[in-house]
């Protein structure tokens, strides 16, 4: 049975989308606390905290869809884990709205998105260098 076939049957699937749905429940738990504050007194601590999480989120959607669509195109792979991964940003904003002390931002839907597209551009950074020293050469 070659690699694809074990993840077909369901063995490496489940372990590598348990971490998204995992990191998920934390993103929701989060943010049904109320009145929940980033720590720190510096400008845009918040906005960081949203780049970091959805980064984080993002390389694990990435790692779970190279390992479910392996055939797939890495370019397409990217734009899908960053569109999934935005919805849930977008999703997240709603329902913080919903929540006592919490504010629901177009911004921090943006930092959420662009935390995605980093952690997409940087999981795919070897690839990319490959391609790039291929037109070079």
């Amino acid at each position: 049975m070659n690699g694809s076939e074990r993840t077909a049957a369901g063995g490496p699937l489940l372990l590598r989308w348990l971490p998204v749905l995992a990191y998920l429940a934390v993103i929701f738990t989060l943010s049904a606390q109320p009145n929940l504050q980033v720590p720190g007194t510096f400008a845009y601590r918040d906005k960081y905290a949203h780049l970091l999480e959805y980064g984080g989120f993002g390389w694990l959607v990435f790692r779970a869809a190279r390992d479910t669509w392996p055939r797939a195109g890495a370019v397409r792979r990217a734009l899908l884990a960053l569109l999934a991964v935005s919805a849930v940003g977008a999703c997240d904003e709603k329902f913080q709205a919903s929540v006592p002390g919490r504010e629901s931002s177009v911004y921090d839907w943006l930092a959420d998105t662009t935390g995605a597209g980093l952690s997409q551009l940087l999981a795919n950074a070897p690839r990319l260098a490959r391609l790039r020293r291929r037109r070079v050469a």
